[in-house]
């Protein structure tokens, strides 16, 4: 059986026995695969450092490290967040089921190993797995580099953009983003509310967007634009005066004309005054069109 993927899919086999490795090994590579072997959860992890596969099989019961704790492990790093780890296991009881999948499992095969029904198994989550990647890179690409949390602050998962801009999970940075995010997320911020963050000695902001299933905080980092910069390129490119160039910049940061007059220092009907000429100006009928063509223009600088 030979899994519909024009590049060969990579697995990484974690299993102490032998034998079992040699079997499975057999029937990975007979469907075109290439095989990574670590006989216990360490090896695992010191493979994952530096070589993420496409798919994980774990053994659940291995010395110093059983598989549970290394799969929880394994997800701890963010490369490796829909990587689908299947459990192959002799316990077929509920208790080591509900264990394998709460520690990040996708599924779980009984030995001895049908290798039938495990590549079919393994066909079925790599097609789910490669298609939420392609949809994260399509939101990257489109520009939003989104990521989700959890109400602590670990991350869930995130855009490939945001994983190389966020620090290593096991870098000092991280746990006091992790912990200003979470103390954050504990007032319950307003979605579109925004939070300062330095990261990597880079000045940043994170975007509360909303809560998926009361459980998955999902935000959005962005790299602040400096405003002085962003009014000037407004004033340039539209002739506008310095006034009429910031009520353009917070219309596209999406803002009401009460809430500029606040900003600004200035009645909600001069903003509309200064408004009218910037619609003149860029030639457009209404708000909408003038933000969109202040954000195309942003987004190039």
């Amino acid at each position: 059986m030979k899994l519909h993927d024009d590049q060969k899919t990579v697995v990484m086999v974690v299993d102490d026995a032998v034998d079992s490795i040699r079997m499975i090994n057999d029937a990975l590579e007979e469907a075109g695969m290439t095989v990574l072997v670590a006989l216990e959860g360490n090896q695992a992890l010191t493979i994952s450092r530096n070589i993420t596969p496409d798919v994980v099989l774990m053994d659940a019961l291995m010395p110093h490290m059983d598989g549970f704790e290394t799969c929880r492990r394994l997800k701890e790093n963010p490369a490796f967040a829909d990587i689908p780890i299947i459990f192959m296991t002799g316990l077929s009881d509920t208790e080591h089921v509900v264990m394998g999948l709460s520690a990040g499992g996708v599924d779980y095969v009984n030995k001895p190993i049908n290798t039938t029904e495990l590549l079919a198994r393994m066909d079925v989550h790599l097609t789910n797995a490669r298609m939420t990647k392609s949809a994260r890179c399509a939101l990257d690409t489109a520009g939003q580099n989104l990521f989700a949390v959890d109400r602590e602050g670990n991350l869930l998962w995130g855009t490939p953009q945001v994983c190389r801009c966020l620090p290593d999970t096991g870098h000092p940075e991280f746990s006091d983003v992790r912990a200003r995010l979470g103390e954050w997320l504990g007032h319950n911020p307003d979605p579109g509310h925004s939070m300062p963050v330095d990261i990597m000695g880079t000045a940043r902001s994170v975007e509360f967007l909303a809560l998926v299933d009361n459980r998955e905080y999902l935000l959005r980092l962005k790299t602040p634009q400096n405003q002085n910069s962003a009014t000037a390129a407004l004033r340039q490119r539209f002739e506008l005066t310095l006034r009429e160039s910031d009520v353009l910049l917070w219309i596209a940061n999406g803002k009401t004309n009460r809430e500029i007059g606040q900003i600004l220092d200035m009645s909600p009907r001069t903003v509309n005054k200064h408004l009218e000429q910037v619609f003149r100006k860029l030639g457009v009928e209404n708000r909408t069109a003038a933000a969109a063509s202040a954000i195309r223009l942003l987004a190039i600088q």
